[in-house]
């Protein structure tokens, strides 16, 4: 699996594969590797922490929980956690309780999304054990694309969720994270997903809804629409649908 941060949000689109075909029949290595183009590691020290110490994690938010507070939350915000669970801890909390689960930095790489309405740290759907149990023995890696879809090898499974940028716009994406992810970029991760689909593996990615990013993959990749809730917005009256591209290599 191949994510592109700090872009945007913490996000598991599930809807986005309901309407693909069937993947075909895998033979490749059950690794999960993370990839981030700006090599922010924050999330990837989140899974080495629920992998290595999920026990510490847990017990972290325990105490995040009893004591939230808006003077809570400011104070763990603007704080740097020598363990890797304290840290794992604080994102997750920060994850939970900030505005509409944005994650956000500025120039120099400190997160700054203020307090949000949510109170709820620890849920009831929490289940670090079974986590921990499912990245046994997976890679997490913190890296540029280019250097970890090179190592795809036949049979493998390759999900490349990049930000959304298009060749004759702004980035959107820009005041979100420290780096630019840019169209070369995108034409950069195209010829990567192309030769490891010409190595036998399997490619998913999703991608803007635009013109130049169909243009970009047609021709070398299925391309699909769907769509799916938008809910990060400042308004409320500019929340709902949205469409999207899911490219696939069969």
């Amino acid at each position: 699996m191949v994510e592109f941060g700090p872009y945007g949000f913490c996000r598991t689109d599930v809807s986005l594969f309901r309407s693909l075909p069937s993947v075909p029949e895998m033979g490749g290595r059950k690794a999960v590797v993370r990839c981030t183009l700006s090599l922010n590691g924050d999330l990837i020290e989140t899974y080495l922490a629920i992998q290595k110490d999920w026990k510490r994690v847990s017990e972290i938010l325990d105490k995040y929980q009893l004591a939230h507070s808006k003077e809570f939350y400011y104070l763990v915000r603007g704080s740097r956690p020598r363990s890797l669970a304290s840290r794992a801890a604080r994102l997750i909390y920060l994850n939970r309780t900030c505005w509409n689960g944005l994650y956000r930095v500025n120039v120099r790489g400190q997160f700054n999304v203020p307090m949000g309405t949510k109170e709820n740290v620890v849920l009831a759907s929490d289940d670090f054990c079974r986590i921990s149990r499912m990245l046994r023995g997976a890679s997490l890696v913190a890296a540029d694309f280019e250097s970890i879809i090179c190592r795809a090898r036949r049979k493998d499974l390759i999900f490349a969720d990049p930000p959304y940028v298009t060749a004759h716009s702004q980035n959107g994406f820009l005041k979100y994270n420290e780096k630019l992810f840019s169209w070369d970029d995108q034409v950069r991760l195209m010829e990567c997903l192309l030769k490891a689909k010409r190595g036998g593996a399997h490619i998913v990615s999703t991608n803007a809804d635009t013109p130049s990013v169909r243009k970009l993959y047609e021709g070398s990749f299925a391309v699909r629409t769907v769509t799916r809730s938008s809910v990060i917005a400042a308004s409320s009256s500019h929340r709902g649908t949205s469409s999207e591209l899911v490219i696939t290599s069969w």
